[in-house]
């Protein structure tokens, strides 16, 4: 049997008969160098378990930082929904608004008959209730052409030199919703 096959407890069974016949300095070297090599390992043990502790705090440490920007992310979010939550349901009701316009204008020219008091009541509360939920139609007509707040459909002639460059006609208002815009005024823009 080679030393490699020799099992823990037949190397204490050799050291125990070494012991026996007298040779307690080579049982010594025997027994220091295996607590010697225990204590080594031991050693590399301790020191891997404390890279894998440091690497774990790291890691715990970085998972509360990302959970706290994902819930920071989230209630931004959630605010930010809340906010345009309505934007479909008033942009559905802007064609409605668009007529009342229409009407309003048409019959501002003729007998108040035309314009039943009532029908001015409804869109008065109309615009009322819009209002309230945040919505705001932006006035372009005579304001300098913006791109990002105009759709220029058409361009005419400046009746005017102060005009050049300006909104001459507005054709369908802008709105927006709590400062967002949700629909572009639709213009005619002098040249």
């Amino acid at each position: 049997m080679t030393s490699k096959d020799k099992t823990a407890e037949q190397q204490q069974d050799e050291i125990l008969e070494q012991l026996e016949n007298g040779a307690e300095e080579q049982a010594d070297v025997v027994v220091g160098d295996l607590e010697n090599g225990q204590s080594a390992e031991n050693q590399a043990d301790i020191g891997d378990l404390q890279q894998q502790l440091d690497d774990m705090k790291d890691k715990y440490i970085r998972m509360v930082a990302e959970f706290d920007n994902f819930k920071k992310r989230s209630i931004r979010e959630k605010l930010d929904f809340m906010k345009s939550a309505a934007q479909d349901t008033l942009s559905a009701l802007l064609p409605v608004l668009d007529d009342f316009d229409r009407a309003k204008k048409f019959a501002e020219g003729k007998e108040k008959a035309t314009w039943d008091t009532g029908v001015d009541l409804v869109y008065q509360k109309l615009y009322n209730v819009v209002r309230n939920k945040g919505l705001e139609p932006m006035e372009s007509t005579g304001q300098t052409f913006d791109p990002d707040m105009h759709e220029a459909i058409t361009e005419i002639p400046a009746p005017t030199e102060e005009l050049k460059g300006k909104v001459v006609d507005t054709i369908e208002k802008g709105y927006k919703l709590n400062d967002k815009i949700i629909r572009h005024a639709k213009v005619v823009v002098g040249k």
